[in-house]
């Protein structure tokens, strides 16, 4: 594609290349440079692309583009290089949202359950659908891992257009807010935007600078969209109704009576070594087989999409009795009296979470096995001990991704939150170790949550990711 088409609708400060020239492919990571291809110079919390722009030339780019001035050949100054990466991006794969439906999903907690319900439920009523999160890439039963929940907006628009050459009807994306700040998900009108959830979080290093500039993030989803779907039950439901322009559709959902989607006579359900939740919508009774009330809250966004979208409430009901989500209050068998839950609780609201909602099933004893991610916010670790010190029987502290930190350091934090509490605790440092001492140390009708990991199949210490996934390491010490 030709270059200026390409650049189309990129306010330009200065050009010292041809824009008649051919561009086979846009990059942003220098490794990948080749011949004729674009490299888009982009700064992170950790790396500035401007500094391999020479390189990128030395290596045959056909141009750079910078939001600085450098001395050199073939180079285009923007004012902003991720808002121009999501332009030139879907310049280049011919605006693939505009030819498929899009549902994104934003908010603190429930991004992930609700995109997966709504995923599943398209695709059993035999709308072809993919999904972009936390999971990865998710067509036709495949699925491309990512680095991030919400990638770079060239990835996104290269799976938009992947979708579309499918024959795929909709896609569902993960809107996190750093994505949603970062301009990955510019250009794109949503058909659908969900609000699940806002509570203090995503605070600090390599983060957000404070909780207004996470909440402003979030909110900018709601200024492109066709219809937003709110929940109208959370502090902050104003500020994101009040953000949606006069134009935009919106539903509300929750157990408030002013929600479209009300759900009533909200039930626990314990079968078949079965943590569920029962409730009902316009006198018609669903059922999810995943613990909590924070649960239903995910099940009724799905519901108000699909709904909106004249999905049967049949095929609605049905696919959310059978879903369940790797990671999340996942039951892991392990033929004994006791029950072993794998969930991705990694900060004090989400833990408190999955805490209490298995408390309220009365277990004889909550064991809750965690540690904290590494170049993380302190306070987020000092509030997790906290919370599993008051919520938890017990409460087992190990590592998790430390990163570049110290395992001692992140321990300590968490530690110096249990003791703002009496909760009992003991500290084993591997997580391995960790998990063999819980199994070995079970009571017959205890629950033990093991936190943090979730969905995640490696541990990254020391700067170096290896493979660990805590349903092979407990089906090895129960058999070994």
């Amino acid at each position: 594609m030709k270059l200026h088409k390409i650049l189309n609708g990129i306010k330009i400060l200065s050009c010292s290349c041809d824009i008649q020239t051919e561009i086979q492919d846009i990059v942003y990571d220098s490794r990948k440079i080749k011949k004729g291809n674009a490299y888009v110079c982009l700064s992170g919390f950790n790396y500035d692309g401007h500094k391999f722009a020479k390189k990128a030339i030395q290596n045959n780019a056909a141009v750079v583009i910078s939001e600085k001035k450098l001395d050199l050949e073939n180079l285009i100054v923007v004012e902003n290089t991720r808002d121009a990466l999501a332009k030139m991006s879907a310049n280049f794969f011919d605006h693939p949202s505009e030819k498929i439906l899009s549902i994104a999903i934003t908010g603190t907690k429930g991004k992930t359950t609700t995109s997966w319900f709504i995923f599943n439920i398209l695709n059993s009523a035999n709308q072809k659908t993919a999904l972009i999160g936390t999971f990865g890439f998710c067509l036709d039963g495949k699925i491309t891992k990512t680095e991030n929940t919400t990638p770079e907006s060239y990835e996104i628009q290269k799976f938009l257009k992947i979708s579309l050459d499918s024959g795929a009807k909709n896609i569902v994306l993960e809107a996190s807010s750093l994505g949603l700040k970062n301009h990955r998900l510019d250009g794109i009108l949503f058909d659908y935007a969900v609000f699940t959830n806002f509570s203090n979080d995503h605070i600090g290093t390599n983060e957000h600078e404070d909780i207004q500039d996470y909440l402003e993030s979030k909110l900018l989803l709601f200024k492109n969209c066709k219809h937003a779907i709110l929940n109208c039950d959370d502090p902050e439901f104003k500020r994101f109704q009040n953000s949606c322009k006069s134009e935009i559709k919106v539903k509300k959902f929750g157990f408030s009576k002013e929600s479209d989607f009300l759900a009533e006579k909200f039930k626990l359900i314990f079968k078949s070594n079965k943590f569920g939740s029962e409730f009902f919508l316009n006198n018609e009774n669903f059922f999810i087989n995943i613990p909590g009330k924070f649960n239903v809250y995910n099940a009724l966004a799905a519901i108000s999409v699909c709904s909106e979208m004249k999905i049967s409430k049949k095929i609605i009901k049905i696919v959310l009795s059978q879903t369940s989500l790797r990671g999340r209050s996942e039951i892991v068998p392990v033929g004994k009296n006791y029950t072993l839950i794998i969930d991705y609780a990694h900060n004090e609201l989400s833990m408190k979470n999955i805490i209490s909602s298995i408390r309220e099933y009365n277990p004889k004893r909550i064991v809750t096995l965690f540690g904290a991610g590494g170049e993380r916010s302190h306070e987020r670790r000092f509030k997790m001990g906290e919370v599993s010190g008051k919520l938890s029987d017990l409460t087992v502290i190990t590592e998790d991704n430390s990163r570049r930190e110290p395992i001692d350091f992140i321990i300590k934090d968490i530690e110096t939150g249990i003791l703002r509490t009496e909760g009992k605790y003991v500290i084993i440092p591997n997580r391995r170790d960790a998990i063999k001492w819980c199994l070995d140390n079970a009571q017959n009708g205890d629950v033990i949550i093991m936190a943090g990991k979730g969905h995640e199949t490696y541990q990254e210490i020391n700067g170096v990711k290896r493979h660990f996934d805590e349903r092979e390491i407990v089906k090895e010490l129960i058999e070994g």
